[in-house]
């Protein structure tokens, strides 16, 4: 049973992080678009929130995958 929760912890983590990397760079290149000037300033605050979102999911599945031992 225990394997069971973590693998489903464990996809709702990855589920996560597509959905926030995805409307992460959806709204940038909607903002690029709008204000090509601000191209720079936005993909650098796209990366940044993007690797925040991973480094946060990461830690999940880390935990998924810790509870299972």
């Amino acid at each position: 049973m225990t394997g069971t929760l973590a693998a489903i912890g464990a996809g709702l983590a990855v589920l996560g992080i597509a959905l926030g990397i995805g409307r992460i760079g959806g709204q940038a290149m909607d903002a690029i678009a709008r204000q090509p000037e601000a191209s720079s300033k936005i993909q650098t605050a796209m990366i940044i929130a993007a690797a925040l979102i991973e480094g946060a999911g990461l830690f999940g599945l880390v935990i998924a995958f810790l509870s299972i031992g």
